[in-house]
């Protein structure tokens, strides 16, 4: 080199010396990759111990170790030390609730992260595309109304009700002009539409008794969980978790806009309406199995990005973990605090959501 000078290269492969500012950006976001693995471990850990104590929790006298004898039978590792009873209790009963709760909380934690980056709104969350409201009305239809002639199960239905919902936001939507806003104003069309559907139906058609159960469980509610809609909802939440994954990058460049994401060589209107259908598909999903559970995806983004940053390839995963564990501890209060009686799961998460959403927004506000 001319001078004789040496050439020295930072931690991250870039030319300059190591106080050089590609050097410090290597060890920021090597600090970022490495903070963001230890809470996933550490996530991992505390929703396996999650999903161990919930199931303990009940009227039965059941053990963690009981738990595990359960589990350990049940996949061929050994031989269970139960009672039937018990082990019925534990793998029919509580194990399928508190893995779906486990299953839903992720999904729909991953699915708020997504839609607040992608439509760059604060407030957004699975329901503003008016999934929700045509999922209530697919199960009303079905449960009120008959349709299907006994065909059609109320999760049918409430799919079936809950694609109608984000086709009509996408027409909609393509119509208005395909916009950011307009994709928002659609979801609020859509979801005001199929509110005033479901609550018409209830009204004219219901008896007192098909109203109450109506209603319990479009606020949301765990209690009818097989093994089922377990396998269904996973594998619809690893398929989707791995689409958004693999737009990680796509979605940390919306945060700066369409224009910014464009320049960065990012196909806005594609990778849009692939993460917009892989987010009211997963939606579907989770509110046909366990109705419609609100504030999930609102709250746990902000508190996973007040924690590993707004990297969506960090951010994701420890989303999917934070909706997780909230989402079992949640369900397991709200089956257990008015004991025999159940509270819905939706009610539960808004009194605890709001104001740990008001307290995050209020740490923002002193940071920024």
């Amino acid at each position: 080199m001319p001078g004789g000078g040496v050439r020295h290269d930072g931690p991250d492969g870039l030319p300059g010396s190591s106080g050089s500012p590609g050097s410090r950006r290597g060890r920021e976001r090597l600090r970022g990759g490495l903070r963001a693995g230890l809470f996933g471990l550490a996530g991992l850990a505390v929703l396996f111990l999650s999903i161990a104590f919930a199931i303990t929790i009940g009227p039965a006298d059941i053990s963690v170790p009981d738990v595990w004898s359960a589990v350990a039978a049940h996949l061929g590792w050994g031989e269970a030390e139960l009672t039937p009873i018990r082990d019925g209790i534990v793998w029919n009963l509580r194990m399928p609730r508190t893995v779906l709760a486990a299953v839903c909380g992720a999904g729909l934690a991953v699915c708020g992260a997504v839609l607040q980056s992608l439509l760059r709104n604060p407030l957004a969350d699975p329901f503003v595309l008016g999934v929700s409201s045509g999922a209530s009305t697919g199960a009303v239809a079905v449960v009120v109304l008959g349709v299907g002639g006994g065909v059609l199960t109320v999760s049918a239905g409430a799919f079936v009700g809950a694609v109608l919902s984000f086709s009509l936001v996408l027409l909609l939507s393509h119509a208005l002009g395909d916009t950011v806003d307009r994709v928002v104003l659609s979801g609020v069309a859509a979801m005001q539409l199929f509110s005033a559907l479901t609550s018409f139906v209830v009204l004219t058609a219901a008896d007192a008794e098909t109203t109450r159960g109506v209603l319990f469980w479009l606020l949301g509610s765990l209690s009818g969980a097989d093994w089922t809609d377990v396998w269904l909802c996973a594998a619809v939440l690893f398929a989707a978790l791995t689409v958004c994954l693999l737009h990680a990058r796509a979605l940390d460049a919306f945060a700066f806009g369409q224009d910014a994401a464009a320049t960065l060589g990012v196909h806005v209107t594609r990778v849009r309406l692939v993460l917009l259908c892989t987010t009211a598909l997963l939606t579907a999903t989770l509110v046909s199995s366990a109705g419609a559970i609100g504030f999930v995806g609102l709250a746990l983004p902000h508190a996973a990005r007040a924690v590993v940053g707004a990297g969506h390839p960090r951010l994701l995963p420890v989303t999917a973990l934070a909706g997780a564990v909230f989402l079992i501890w949640v369900d397991t209060l709200a089956r257990t605090v008015l004991d025999p009686q159940e509270v819905p799961v939706g009610v539960v998460t808004s009194l605890i959501g709001v104001p740990a959403f008001v307290a995050v927004l209020y740490r923002t506000r002193k940071t920024t």
